[in-house]
């Protein structure tokens, strides 16, 4: 974790993740480009703090898979009222209890000890902006910049995920940024970074 603002005094926290899973590695090169440009023009987030986690799986990563280095879907992990247990160690495994695994108590103690305002998750491969909790107008303006449509629901159940937690239950804007796999960073950086300024300065 890493943290940016122009000085103690601060508005809102607005929190970026990256690599939630291990086999979407667009998110950390994303995030940290966009950390290089606040660096170096602090103004673009206004009043806001912003929070950083590029890699939230470095296991899962190095391991090119989904899960961590338990074989845990960290999306699947969170300790919501839909959680439920998986009976097969797929790409999905939920672990054998709701916040089992260390990357999950990490992210849990970050929402409680910093109460993120907004919250932008970068994944793949879907090419969509999904949201959970007050966050469709958040949602819609992202799409006027990179174009991709909004969803409310991905599609299928997603029990224990960190939407639902943060989202869902505690009421935080959250933004699920599906990046379309098999494209090139730059590509990905030109569609999103008017979007990703928008976010910081919100």
């Amino acid at each position: 974790l890493f943290v940016l603002s122009k000085d103690k005094s601060f508005k809102k926290t607005i929190f970026f993740i990256g690599v939630f899973h291990g086999d979407e590695f667009e998110g950390e090169i994303l995030i940290n480009k966009l950390a290089d440009k606040i660096k170096a023009n602090l103004s673009i987030i206004k009043d806001n703090k912003l929070l950083f986690i590029p890699c939230l799986n470095p296991d899962g990563k190095n391991q090119n898979t989904r899960g961590n280095s338990s074989g845990v879907d960290l999306n699947r992990n969170f300790p919501t009222k839909n959680w439920e247990l998986s009976h097969n160690k797929n790409n999905y495994y939920s672990g054998e209890k709701p916040e089992s695994e260390i990357e999950t108590g990490f992210l849990t103690e970050i929402i409680k000890n910093y109460k993120p305002d907004l919250i932008i998750t970068l994944h793949t491969p879907f090419k969509i902006i999904n949201y959970d909790g007050p966050a469709q107008e958040i949602a819609k303006n992202i799409a006027k910049y990179n174009k991709y449509p909004v969803q409310s629901d991905i599609g299928y159940p997603t029990p224990g995920s960190f939407g639902t937690y943060c989202g869902v239950e505690r009421n935080i804007p959250t933004i699920t940024l599906e990046l379309p796999e098999n494209t090139d960073i730059e590509i990905l950086w030109e569609e999103n970074k008017e979007a990703f300024f928008y976010l910081c300065s919100i």
